[in-house]
């Protein structure tokens, strides 16, 4: 009598990680509960560091900005820390100086927040900049060849509300490095677990706690993700890697890209459904003749 053949069991994708970052390129922190408004994780990239002409700055820029440790007090202001400066309070001010700084190809309104926060962020990055946060009245809306609907709006992200990562995928890709390389290097919002190494390229909509999310474009990584962010040292990894097996057109791709339809709440450990799936996936890798590809 034949044996039947034994099979992994199907586990739950879960959310394994939430991450929320109040400031724009400086350190991420670790949620429980998500609460998702207009623009994504209530406070998400709610400020941001600009040059003296309101060029938005990140780590590709300053790495040492992956050293500012933002955190969430009970009344709602943020703190921020760094290595030998002192803590510094930031209460969004949506009173001062209102003015245009850019983030990529989009201008946005940004609320200047005063001399102190400025000379603050001046001094640790070594450049003169100001902080500005995104007044609640402002709409920037999302890229409108991605967007699921008119009212789709995002703070000062580079694009979208959200960034997701697959454990599985992350743990593929160490499996190729000589030194792993943990999921912080990527900046995600929402980590998952309990599925295979890139399944999310085939996800269109997902459902999540109280939310239903579009997956509506492949992430293409920038050198941030070389930049440890513990250190706030560059190095070559995950880019030169990636680059052997995630190569699109327009650069290297881990992650995805999201748009959620409505307000509600997510939570550590909730069970991720897959709503819709395609076809195809939403990353095509760029052969180059004498290179294997996934």
């Amino acid at each position: 009598m034949a044996t039947e053949e034994k099979k992994e069991p199907i586990l739950p994708i879960v959310v394994s990680a939430l991450y929320v970052y109040p400031i724009k390129s400086c350190s991420g922190i670790s949620l429980e509960v998500a609460e998702i408004g207009q623009r994504g994780i209530r406070g998400d990239r709610a400020f941001m560091v600009v040059d003296q002409t309101g060029q938005f700055i990140t780590q590709r820029q300053q790495p040492r900005m992956a050293l500012i440790q933002p955190a969430v007090r009970e009344d709602g202001a943020i703190t921020a820390t760094a290595p030998n400066m002192p803590e510094i309070s930031i209460v969004a001010d949506n009173t001062e100086k209102r003015y245009d700084v850019k983030v990529w190809r989009d201008t946005c309104i940004g609320v200047d927040q005063g001399d102190a926060i400025a000379a603050w962020f001046s001094t640790f990055l070594g450049v003169v900049c100001r902080v500005v946060h995104m007044p609640e009245d402002y709409m920037r809306q999302v890229d409108p060849r991605y967007a699921t609907k008119e009212q789709d709006q995002v703070a000062f992200s580079d694009s979208y509300p959200f960034l997701l990562v697959n454990e599985a995928s992350l743990a593929d890709l160490n499996a190729r490095m000589q030194e792993p390389v943990p999921v912080n290097r990527f900046r995600p919002n929402i980590v998952v677990q309990g599925t295979l190494p890139y399944d999310e390229d085939m996800w269109r909509k997902i459902s999540i706690g109280q939310v239903t999310f579009h997956i509506v474009k492949a992430s293409t990584r920038c050198p941030v993700t070389t930049t440890d962010q513990t250190t706030a040292v560059a190095g070559k990894e995950p880019l030169k890697t990636l680059a052997t097996y995630r190569r699109a057109q327009k650069g290297v791709i881990f992650g995805q890209n999201l748009i959620h339809e409505h307000k509600g709440i997510i939570c550590l450990g909730d069970t991720v459904e897959v709503v819709e799936k395609a076809t195809t996936p939403n990353f095509t890798p760029r052969v180059i003749k004498g290179e294997r590809t996934r």
